[in-house]
């Protein structure tokens, strides 16, 4: 059983305050290991005082002047036999203050001997699921290239068939964009995590391999989430309300992008069935506002601004699949550029021509980007 320097660390700590016991002769911690004959080995891997040879310390539970006073603490966790510190001393029993502090050192041994094994068993885990997540994401590329394939020799054969060839373009701009997160995804091991482990504190930004580095028009941003979004009404047999123009602005594509998506995701998946959906956007003032809307049913007050929080779902959409990370990730993204994400209920309150029972979720952003 292998432990780690930082347990070798302690350990060595732990034994060093024995040195004011003269009436210890030595102190052996072992671990367990691989079992033989039905019986777990006991592996030495520290000891005091540090003249004793670890060799040494480690072959000596055959000398007969030991025995009598030699006793063994057990370093279990539960009904898991982890090691064993071993004491020889000048006497048995002993002393009241020797016996708790030799048992508070085994206690501590104990703990920090299980979390150094969780932690190794979870870096194995975490290891083995990184190489079989470079193997998925190396055999996607093949059936996305084949996509991109097919999808330039069906574009050639439509040559003079605008409609029909404007809906091949789209399927190559989507087959990109998976072809961008499938690259994101094979760097994610070279990334910091996306969520932290408390779920709070860290902001729930993308991935590097996903952020453009470059300043984008709106038009080009929203252009392609806008032709998805009308097709998706198409399919589902509702209205859809498309800006009449785009502001004049430039700035992070993938991150605005990323928003409108997930704003628009959320609202077709979740919204009243055939009610419309539509973006507004505004620009005349500072700051400048998208706002995705949809006609309902409005979203429960105590839940408006809970369904921001990471992992967290509104009660409209409990029983859809779904992580409840688009709206955390939205608005962790629109503050990262300086600006902010809100809902507004009901989405009449934006502009009274829009729907007076649904929900808007507006997006606010600084005229001039912050670099």
């Amino acid at each position: 059983m292998q432990v780690s320097t930082r347990f070798l660390a302690l350990l060595e700590q732990q034994l060093a305050q024995f040195t004011d016991r003269p009436d210890l002769r030595a102190l052996v911690v072992y671990v367990a290991g691989p079992e033989t004959n039905g019986q777990p080995s006991l592996v030495a891997i520290g000891h005091w005082p540090r003249s004793l040879a670890l060799r040494e310390a480690s072959h000596q539970a055959t000398d007969p002047a030991t025995a009598d006073t030699r006793r063994w603490l057990a370093l279990r966790d539960g009904a898991l036999l982890l090691g064993a510190l071993r004491v020889d001393a000048d006497r048995w029993p002993w002393p009241d203050s020797l016996s708790e502090r030799l048992e508070a050192t085994a206690r501590c041994l104990t703990e920090a001997l299980r979390l150094d094994l969780e932690q190794q068993r979870l870096g194995r885990e975490l290891s083995r699921r990184d190489d079989q997540l470079r193997l998925l994401v190396h055999q996607l590329r093949n059936p996305l290239a084949a996509l991109r394939t097919f999808g330039q020799l069906l574009r050639r054969r439509l040559d003079g068939d605008a409609p029909n060839r404007n809906l091949v373009d789209n399927l190559l701009g989507e087959q990109q964009q998976i072809s961008r997160y499938v690259e994101a995804i094979d760097h994610l091991s070279d990334a910091p995590a996306l969520i932290s482990g408390d779920g709070t504190g860290t902001p729930l930004l993308l991935p590097p391999a996903l952020r453009a580095g470059t300043l984008q028009t709106l038009d080009t941003i929203l252009q392609p989430l806008l032709e998805r979004a009308a097709a998706t009404a198409n399919l589902q047999g509702r209205p859809w309300q498309g800006p009449a123009s785009l502001p004049d602005w430039q700035g992070d594509g993938s991150a605005i992008a990323e928003i409108v998506a997930n704003l628009l995701e959320n609202a077709f998946r979740y919204s009243r069935s055939g009610g419309a959906i539509g973006l507004r956007c505004q620009a005349e003032t500072e700051p400048m506002r998208l706002a995705v809307w949809d006609s309902g049913p409005p979203i429960p007050e105590a839940e408006r601004e809970r369904i921001f929080a990471k992992g967290v779902r509104g009660s409209s959409g409990a029983q859809l699949e779904g992580s409840g990370l688009g709206l955390a990730l939205a608005r962790d993204l629109a503050r990262n550029l300086g600006g902010e994400l809100e809902l507004v209920v009901p989405a009449s309150r934006l502009d009274p021509d829009l729907p007076d029972q649904g929900n808007a979720f507006q997006l606010s952003l600084p005229l001039t980007p912050e670099r």
